[in-house]
């Protein structure tokens, strides 16, 4: 049997910008993206502290260093700049093997990894 389960999370970062103009996704700091184990192109859940919204979209690899997350088309309209969102990506698993599984969850501060 098959169970998704949290592979690795970004907890509390800052939405740093919105872009309604551009198709979709999530533009991510490619630091943070290293420091999580996330890829370009991987779907994440995004979950805003500020207003509840809760809604999945795909990574865009941003530029290392920048602290970049950004909202991008549709999603832009659930977030607001300023905005503490976490970022969550699952796995299929094998049961058993999820048993022994350990996410990464990374705590950023403002939105750099911490070393």
């Amino acid at each position: 049997m098959m169970i998704e389960i949290l592979k690795s999370k970004l907890h509390c970062v800052t939405v740093t910008e919105s872009n309604i103009n551009y198709m979709g996704s999530i533009t991510i700091d490619e630091d943070l993206m290293d420091a999580a184990g996330m890829i370009s192109g991987e779907k994440v859940q995004i979950v805003d502290n500020n207003n509840g919204e809760r809604f999945e979209t795909y990574i865009i690899k941003g530029e290392r260093g920048s602290g970049c997350i950004c909202l991008n088309g549709a999603a832009a309209r659930k977030v607001l700049v300023g905005d503490t969102v976490i970022i969550i990506s699952y796995c299929l698993m094998d049961f058993e093997e999820a048993k022994k599984f350990k996410p990464t969850v990374v705590f950023p501060e403002n939105n750099r990894v911490v070393k």
